[in-house]
């Protein structure tokens, strides 16, 4: 199976029962930043998905409808998630606002703070597995949802921090301000979620444009072209852009009239297969020009 498609399976199905765990444990608590957490681990389930299905697409190969590749599903992949953890955030903050506006006590904080723990640890460790797949396949999809996880990992063990703070201020004081930290928690957890959305849309978007490569990539590739330019051999016009995992790179080469063809053509092989072994994933497309 392909490992991108085999990861994102795991998260489906790490998701799913973190979901499970946190309704179950948050409607008998009545903790509205343990409910903010299930509705965090909804929206990475529906990213998760989402981001299953693209990977799939995206590795397909190129066909006459789609001449460069489905690489593009994956960064509609994460624009999608991105808005997700948007909605998931807003949602969050209006059901904390509703809990302040009226308080009530929470039951089982024990039971609440040990799903949270177990809801971090498995998250670390589910988010390393993605974050090492992902850098080794270039994949923005699974980038995105490493991401998701990371932040989970945080958020959940802020919750499980604040439901501790809760019981033990609760016993020592028994204020009913106490009860008062559980949606200023999940607001907290929320704005964190909502920062977490603007980097991945970011990041996803870009490449819809079609923008170039990151400055270092880009300045990688002028060096390698330097390589072999001299006093009768530069070019102009470079041009790189993305689309999920691939890199498309195009440029004009001058080269002196009297090159014969043959040479002219083994001089881009050189030059192409240097950037593509540098960058991997690459399709570089040379103009010769005689001058």
């Amino acid at each position: 199976m392909n490992r991108k498609v085999s990861v994102a399976r795991l998260l489906v199905l790490s998701n799913s029962l973190l979901i499970v765990m946190k309704v179950i444990v948050g409607i008998l608590s009545g903790s509205i930043s343990i409910l903010s957490e299930a509705i965090h681990s909804f929206m990475d389930l529906l990213a998760a998905i989402i981001a299953f299905f693209s990977v799939r697409i995206s590795d397909t190969p190129a066909d006459e409808r789609h001449p460069y590749g489905h690489g593009k599903f994956e960064n509609i992949s994460g624009v999608i998630e991105a808005i997700l953890i948007f909605i998931a955030s807003g949602w969050i903050i209006i059901e904390a606002v509703r809990k302040m506006l009226y308080p009530h006590a929470i039951e089982k904080i024990g039971l609440g703070i040990v799903v949270m723990t177990i809801s971090a640890a498995v998250n670390f460790f589910v988010s390393r597995r993605l974050y090492k797949v992902a850098k080794s396949t270039d994949s923005i999809a699974l980038e995105a949802d490493a991401l998701h996880l990371k932040v989970d990992v945080y958020t959940s063990l802020g919750v499980a921090a604040g439901l501790f703070l809760m019981l033990i201020l609760d016993y020592f004081t028994n204020s009913p301000l106490v009860h008062y930290l559980d949606p200023v928690i999940a607001i907290v957890v929320a704005l964190l979620i909502l920062r977490e959305s603007f980097i991945l849309f970011k990041k996803a978007y870009a490449p819809l444009l079609d923008e170039a490569l990151s400055e270092e990539e880009v300045e990688r590739i002028k060096a390698l072209i330097g390589r072999y330019c001299s006093e009768t051999v530069n070019y102009h016009g470079l041009r790189t852009r993305k689309a999920g995992n691939y890199r498309y790179v195009d440029f004009h080469l001058n080269v002196p009239a009297v090159m014969s063809v043959k040479e002219a053509h083994d001089l881009c092989d050189a030059i192409e297969e240097e950037i593509k072994s540098t960058l991997g994933h690459t399709e570089v497309t040379i103009h010769v020009e005689g001058i």
